[in-house]
């Protein structure tokens, strides 16, 4: 049996920007939840148990959009910030989840995140790494503003931070402690390890996993999509 490795997946957004009547994870992406793209990648790249942070009113929709899935998963209540939401899904983790060294923080709203991803986080935690991000190269072209106007900015050393993020589990249960005594808020797990002084290693992200935020994010997945259906099937580009 493989070692657990565990997945907090963060559900809890409204979905307001995408004008969506649904929370963001239950907004299908041709036919099928966001949500169940997000764990049905994350199970291909090796995690075998799922801690899914929902809307406490929105239990039975996200219950009926896992049914089937083929690990155990569990759900915890979301919280008021996203931090609060990744602290509640550690809780009950700890409580159900198998003993495991593994734990990945993952936004739902990148459901084509591809599982060779999600292994490459895995296995830099397995090798030792309290702390891992998969990262994309920025492609535009970047300009700093301040009181005096703007500047360029040199891209090259600039990398976009994605999901999911590892952890080792004792880690990240202590940053998020660490956060909640201080006050202080983080949009990104990472750095609330890092506050800690633990290093922050960086592994190859992918262009597939877009974070959907607007309906053009939803336009350009499912061209994702379609493009990942003719390169299995060996169809012509139209």
């Amino acid at each position: 049996m493989s070692e657990p490795v565990v997945a907090i997946v963060v559900a809890a957004g409204s979905g307001v920007r995408l004008g969506a009547s649904v929370p963001k994870a239950m907004v299908p992406l041709k036919g099928v939840p966001l949500l169940r793209r997000s764990a049905e990648a994350l199970v291909a790249g090796g995690v075998t148990h799922l801690v899914v942070v929902v809307p406490d009113d929105q239990r039975r929709a996200f219950g009926v959009a896992l049914l089937g899935c083929p690990v155990p998963w569990t759900m915890a209540t979301g919280g008021a910030r996203r931090q609060d939401s990744v602290a509640a899904g550690l809780a009950v983790a700890g409580e159900w989840a198998p003993p495991h060294r593994v734990v990945l923080v993952h936004d739902a709203a990148r459901p084509l995140v591809p599982p060779e991803a999600v292994a490459r986080v895995i296995a830099a935690v397995r090798g030792g790494a309290p702390a891992v991000v998969p990262v994309v190269a920025v492609a535009d072209t970047i300009r700093a503003v301040d009181e005096n106007g703007s500047r360029i900015v040199d891209r090259s050393g600039l990398r976009a931070v994605q999901t999911p993020q590892g952890f080792d589990p004792d880690v990240l249960v202590t940053a998020h402690r660490a956060l909640a005594c201080a006050g202080v808020v983080v949009t990104d797990d990472a750095a609330a390890c890092e506050r800690l002084g633990h290093p922050v290693s960086l592994v190859e992200g992918s262009t597939d996993a877009l974070k959907i935020t607007t309906s053009i994010d939803l336009v350009v997945a499912g061209a994702v999509l379609d493009d990942r259906e003719r390169r299995a099937t060996g169809s012509p580009q139209p």
